[in-house]
Formats: C-alpha cells, structure tokens, sequence
C-alpha cells in the first residue's frame, strides 16, 4: 500500500478530486461526511408550454421567364451542341487543395520519462535522478558518488529512504487519456516531495539530475551550482546529475565551491542538534 501523501499526488495529477475507496485503506484519511451524503428530494418536472403555430405562408409564383427557358427545346440543343473541354488531374487537384480548409495538425509530444529516488542524510533531503531507473545498490558508481559527496558536506553517508521507499516515476500510466505532457509531471513531483517535507526538519534540498532541476525546481537543467527558493519546497541546491559528475571530472571543482557556499545551512543545524542531545 502506498503512503497518503503519495495517494493524494497520484490522484492530483489524474485529475481526480473526489473518490471513495472500496475498502478501508491503511494509511488513509478518514472520509469526509458530505461525501457520504445523497439529495432524495424530488424535483418537480418544469410545466410544459404548448405554443401556437403560425400559418404557413402561400408560396410565390415562379417567374414566367425562368420555366419558358428550362422548358425551351433550342437552349437544350445549344446546349448539346457546345463542346466539353476535361479538367486536367493536375488543376482538379489544386483546385480541391484550395477549397480544403487548412487545418493545422500539431506533432504529438511524448510524455518525459524519468525515475527519481527522494532520500534523507541528516536534515538534507536529496532529490535524486537514478541512472538506470532502478533504486540505488550499493555497489553502484553512482551510489559511491553519492556518498562521497555526503562525506564531503559533512553529513552522514548511509541515506535513508523516504516513505516507502518507491521511486518516484513518470509516465504514471502507459495507456489512457490522462495528460501525461511535462506540467501533469511538475505537479506531480512538486505534490509528492511537498507531502513528504510537511512531516520532516529539512534545511535544505538537493536537486541532483536534469529530471529533478525541471520537474522540481523549475528550472533549466543547465541552472546547476547555485541556490534557488521554490515555492512549497523552500530552499535547494541544484546540482548535475550523478553520471555528468562521473564522465566531467572538472563539474565536480564547481560543485566543491557550491557546496561549501551553502554546507552553513545544514552544518549550523546538525551543531545545534547534537548540542542539544549533549545537553
């Protein structure tokens, strides 16, 4: 079973605002009342008003002069006798071309794809593209990069999971008529990651990959080492994705300068904490 905030997100980017389950979930919200409740009142049918009909107006005579020329004999042996010149294909089919209405037809655009793992070292939570869109194991290039960078900041090594642990992945359906398009995906990873940042400290987050910069953060994927303040998830950290970090040895001095310009938020928080259990 699927977390509540997760629930409401899947269900936000379905468009689907009103929904009763058919058994009781784990996990879920109590249902509203006024859900449950029905109108049984009957409604009177609206009278019927018969309306009078005019009388239908006689019609006019044809003019004389048009049935004395369809009925004449010499127009109709004009007629046969001018000869019939052939449209050629060609101008048939320009003529046909042009009396067609233009109608504009927009390419269709597939839905994003991508697979981003949410997780938690200390009070950062790290938004994260995964390279094969599978989770992180632990042998994984990029899951020791990942933990080389924590070291560096100063935060624990070993991530936690966040929820259930699921990825979060796009397209949601394979089939169907539900937008899928790039903004149905904003919402739906803004959705996700804000439930989950109601119910945790976070001093700040990361933004690690191209799909987590766009469908997060929005902004372009080029927006890397640097801070910016979204709107629900308060401030981040944009960073490239693990694979660029690996195949560009000279992202990762950049990187080291960004860090260290924003290491006091989460640094100052973790001294705080630990004074405090000392205390």
């Amino acid at each position: 079973m699927i977390t509540e905030s997760r629930r409401r997100a899947f269900l936000d980017a379905m468009q689907i605002t009103t929904w009763l389950p058919r058994t009781e979930l784990p996990f879920a919200a109590p249902s509203r009342p006024e859900l449950l409740s029905f109108d049984d009142t009957d409604v009177e049918p609206a009278p019927v008003i018969e309306l009078e009909q005019p009388e239908a107006a006689p019609a006019a005579p044809a003019p004389k002069g048009a049935n004395s020329a369809t009925a004449s004999p010499a127009a109709d042996a004009v007629r046969a006798a001018l000869p019939r010149i052939a449209m050629p294909e060609s101008r048939k089919k320009a003529v046909s071309d042009e009396q067609a209405p233009a109608v504009e037809q927009k390419p269709a655009v597939p839905p994003p794809r991508f697979a981003l793992q949410l997780l938690r070292a200390g009070n950062v939570v790290l938004l994260v593209e995964l390279p094969t869109g599978e989770s992180f194991q632990s042998r994984d290039p990029a899951y020791i990069l990942l933990k080389d960078l924590l070291r560096a900041a100063k935060l624990p090594d070993k991530p936690q999971q966040v929820g259930d642990g699921e990825p979060i992945r796009w397209p949601l359906l394979h089939r169907g008529s539900i937008d899928q398009g790039a903004e149905a995906a904003r919402d739906y990873v803004q959705g996700v990651v804000a439930a989950e940042l109601e119910e945790m400290d976070c001093a700040c987050l990361w933004l690690i990959g191209a799909p987590a910069l766009r469908f997060a953060g929005e902004v372009d994927p080029d927006a890397c080492y640097r801070e910016l303040t979204v709107e629900g998830l308060g401030v981040a950290l944009t960073m490239p994705g693990l694979e660029q970090l690996m195949e560009q040895p000279g992202s990762k001095a950049q990187l080291w300068k960004a860090m260290r310009r924003s290491m006091p938020r989460w640094v100052v928080g973790l001294t705080e904490s630990a004074s405090s259990v000392h205390d």
